[in-house]
């Protein structure tokens, strides 16, 4: 006879209520290439609430859902309750203006993804599927507890749709861009423009002499490298670039404080400088995220790009700092995916 296995659910009002290596070891489960996701570390949602950028104040409720056997954490998830739609790179706006328009309240709705990170990875953290799908039940009892117009999964993994779909969630699908540097590993940047049809490769060759020509360099720095003049430069460059567009930054210096102190080795950041010698200034800059594999010499397997702002205009400097010299980095140094 099988022994039944009781399970306790709980409902915990942010991410510091449960234990960070509780929650890595289970995160570390989903990833049999020994590289987590580096936003759905413990480490990256609680910056995220102790820097004040996700709270009830910015309208990011944390309500994750936790499934327990006894005092081990068997399941979990990073539940948020919105009330507006911003920083999913989603866009439910039509879904919203159907409820108004028949006055019904589409907010709040529950959210499960880390916030402000359009990111594919691990949603629903689980020892097993059999627990993955009853976690998604009882987020699913759980919104139906709260009259909560809808549960939205973001950006998840295969394991967490079929999760989703068994449990009778509806799938919608959605479009990204992802460099995969795996069949026939490029040798150089050359060797990659050479893959492409000539006139990309050409626009491509131009963009970046446009750049060269304006007396542009770059230097990178991986990790605890990343000084903190650095990563004090690269805030203000990206708080400008919001605030040039009209908006308030959605992450708060401190934020990054956290991500210098807490998890350094997740981070790769570009810097673009003008001039020479005593005159040379740094101009722009780009921040991108790499997961890890602790299992085989901290190798970097995918770059994730993120973040980037910039104090002076220059021709295809966005292109070549967040897209040319990232994809330069990941041929050189072997990484798999960007």
């Amino acid at each position: 006879m099988n022994k039944k296995i009781d399970y306790v659910i709980r409902v915990l009002a942010s991410p510091l209520e449960v234990n960070g290596a509780d929650w890595n070891s289970l995160l570390a489960l989903q990833s049999p290439d020994g590289a987590p996701n580096p936003f759905m570390r413990h480490e990256y949602l609680a910056a995220m609430f102790e820097s004040g950028s996700a709270t009830a104040k910015t309208g990011w409720t944390p309500s994750f859902i936790t499934l327990w056997q006894g005092q081990t954490l068997a399941a979990g998830c990073a539940l948020y309750l919105k009330d507006h739609s911003y920083g999913e790179y989603v866009f439910d706006h039509a879904w919203a203006n159907a409820y108004h328009q028949h006055g019904l309240p589409y907010y709040p709705k529950a959210l499960v993804a880390p916030p402000f990170t359009p990111v594919p990875g691990p949603r629903l953290l689980a020892r097993s599927a059999a627990e993955r799908l009853l976690l998604v039940k009882a987020l699913i009892a759980w919104c139906e507890e709260e009259k909560l117009s809808s549960l939205h999964l973001l950006f998840s993994s295969d394991e967490d749709i079929k999760a989703c779909e068994e449990a009778g969630m509806l799938l919608r699908h959605t479009v990204q861009f992802h460099w995969s540097n795996t069949a026939s590993p490029y040798k150089s940047f050359d060797d990659f423009l050479m893959s492409l049809a000539q006139e990309k490769r050409k626009k491509i060759r131009q963009e970046r002499k446009k750049v060269s020509e304006a007396g542009i360099t770059f230097r990178w720095a991986l990790g605890k490298d990343i000084s903190t003049e650095d990563w004090d430069f690269f805030y203000r460059c990206y708080e400008r670039t919001y605030y040039e567009h009209g908006n308030a930054p959605y992450l708060s210096r401190d934020f990054f404080q956290r991500m210098q102190n807490t998890m350094p080795e997740n981070w790769l950041m570009f810097v673009a400088e003008h001039g020479e010698g005593e005159n040379r200034q740094n101009i722009a800059t780009s921040l991108i995220a790499v997961n890890v594999a602790s299992t085989i010499g901290s190798e970097v397997l995918t770059a994730y790009g993120r973040y980037w702002g910039a104090l002076a205009r220059v021709d295809c400097l966005h292109f070549e700092a967040c897209y040319y010299q990232p994809l330069q980095w990941c041929i050189e140094h072997g990484v798999a995916s960007f």
